[in-house]
């Protein structure tokens, strides 16, 4: 793939997040919506039920493209990583924009369970347990668990699995610390909960460079999640003081100064 016309770069890229999303022919479900049963209703009918391979909306797209531009235009050394991946859909668009743009020495990290999200403490996370045991994860979303063979494929399907395609498979807490992880440029967290959250910050922030970019999926959740906090808390026992910058009414991010 020789895409050398930053033209045709754009329009693959604005293609292949489409494809991703089960957008080219559907518009995406309001994310914002007020009615919460009629959102689960079209989420799962767009992504869960569909040939979807990402769950984000535009605008996380484009605040991840935006974050790997900036990167990439500064020279800000390290690898890609998304910490909670699904089907896969936000680092397979990672890989091909360092494809799209001839970048070959760094890695996209995929790192996930692999089958579903963690089961919360009861007692530390009260609305994390009741939401993971809920009908909405447990029937609807089916605690978003894909397997990493399925991953791969849609990887390959989309010809982007390759070396420059890493995999983690396990539990934040037991993958993370030991991860052949060098050096870092773009950390995204779409872990759901507070320890997940926290598991990654805790093992991965350290790696990250100067002027690399965290991106937190979930920072603006209040109902099913203790994400925030996690976000907060590690902030303040660091004394991170970088603007945490807005997305849409759930993502946020900050650069690291």
């Amino acid at each position: 793939m020789m895409l050398s016309n930053p033209e045709i770069q754009h329009a693959y890229l604005t293609l292949l997040r489409k494809c991703l999303t089960n957008t080219l022919h559907h518009n995406e479900p309001d994310h914002d919506s007020a009615h919460l049963a009629s959102f689960v209703h079209q989420f799962t009918n767009h992504y869960i039920n569909s040939n979807a391979v990402s769950m984000l909306p535009k605008s996380r797209f484009d605040n991840l493209e935006y974050c790997i531009d900036d990167v990439i235009r500064n020279n800000i050394p390290g690898d890609f990583i998304e910490t909670g991946v699904w089907r896969g859909g936000a680092t397979i668009f990672m890989r091909a924009v360092l494809k799209a743009k001839h970048v070959t020495d760094r890695m996209v990290w995929v790192a996930d369970s692999f089958e579903g999200l963690p089961e919360p403490d009861a007692e530390k996370f009260p609305i994390e347990a009741r939401a993971h045991a809920g009908p909405v994860m447990t029937k609807a979303y089916q605690h978003f668990a894909v397997t990493l063979e399925v991953v791969k494929k849609n990887f390959s399907d989309y010809g982007l699995l390759d070396e420059q395609v890493k995999f983690l498979k396990g539990w934040f807490r037991d993958s993370l610390p030991t991860a052949p992880i060098e050096r870092l440029a773009l950390l995204r967290l779409d872990g759901d909960y507070y320890e997940s959250t926290m598991d990654s910050l805790v093992n991965l922030y350290d790696k990250l460079s100067v002027g690399g970019f965290v991106i937190v999926d979930d920072y603006g959740e209040a109902i099913w999640t203790y994400c925030r906090k996690a976000v907060d808390d590690f902030r303040s026992s660091r004394n991170i003081v970088a603007t945490l910058s807005q997305v849409d009414s759930k993502c946020f991010y900050w650069k690291k100064s």
